[in-house]
């Protein structure tokens, strides 16, 4: 099972590292005299208060000490979320396999408390069966896939799966609040058998307490969410901010605390207005499963 929620490595860095930036401004030093003071490149800097990379105990130490932190329990306490922070978690073992913007935000979603979820022509991936998936995966290439490529794809399956299992089967599940546009049940991924399957998986997750699934029927027209997927990730702890993730076929994101992120918010709660509601939602989902039989 995942760390518990909020306790993980992704929100230990993202706490660590705007510590480090509170320091550094409260010290009145820009990241250019930063560098030269610790004899760094300023890229270096720049990575640390970014999170992309970690920081070693000897170097926040020495960090600290130019920013005048003097008090041991704040040392202290510092030094321990940079350990956590460096702690590996089961999905560090696919970055030869995954962008690493979506090993970012398995950290994430790993660790939120609340998702909020759009997707219009295929099902979310942490809902997706194995057969279902797999179509997805392996169909998502022109070509034949062997070799490496073929591996590559085998392992990102692996991802897939345990993804689902880790996030909505953990001791306190995120409450989810999915929005599908109906060709994303419409959409026969894999043939009638594989979709009859996933079907019947969504809507058994649709009836559990922390899941909220809305259909967006067809004949409400163009809607705000044409325009993509993505994802808004709550966390428990309140001085860490959302997480929004848009998922582009050509390029994924991750934007933290995005300046946008209100505008987001407003488009998911427009997406509820205009689905069905649950129980309208989840009848929708059966009557195309039967369809299928």
């Amino acid at each position: 099972m995942t760390t518990a929620t909020g306790q993980g490595p992704s929100i230990r860095r993202r706490r660590l590292r705007s510590e480090l930036r509170q320091r550094r401004e409260a010290a009145e030093m820009t990241q250019e005299q930063v560098a030269e003071a610790m004899d760094w490149s300023l890229s270096k800097l720049i990575r640390i208060e970014s999170g992309a990379v970690g920081i070693s105990t000897n170097d926040l130490k020495a960090l600290l000490n130019l920013y005048g932190v003097k008090d041991r329990h704040q040392i202290d306490a510092m030094v321990e979320l940079a350990k956590a922070s460096r702690q590996r978690m089961w999905w560090s073992a696919y970055k030869d396999a995954v962008s690493p913007q979506l090993i970012s935000y398995i950290g994430y979603e790993a660790e939120a408390v609340v998702m909020r979820q759009f997707h219009f022509a295929l099902m979310p991936g942490l809902l997706q069966t194995e057969a279902y998936a797999r179509t997805v995966i392996f169909d998502s290439v022109p070509g034949e896939l062997t070799g490496e490529a073929r591996r590559r794809a085998e392992r990102q399956l692996e991802v897939r799966m345990r993804r689902g299992q880790e996030v909505l089967n953990r001791d306190d599940p995120p409450e989810l609040y999915l929005v599908l546009d109906e060709a994303a049940i419409r959409r026969q991924v894999g043939g009638p058998a594989v979709m009859r399957e996933q079907l019947n998986y969504l809507a058994t997750l649709a009836n559990r307490p922390t899941i909220e699934l809305r259909i967006l029927p067809f004949e409400r027209g163009a809607h705000p969410g044409v325009n993509g997927a993505f994802t808004i990730l709550e966390f428990a702890d309140p001085a860490v901010g959302d997480v929004l993730y848009l998922d582009a076929m050509a390029e994924s994101m991750i934007k933290e605390a995005p300046s946008n992120l209100d505008y987001y918010h407003r488009v998911f709660q427009k997406l509820q207005q205009l689905a069905l509601d649950p129980a309208d939602s989840l009848a929708l989902v059966e009557r195309v499963k039967d369809e299928l039989a």
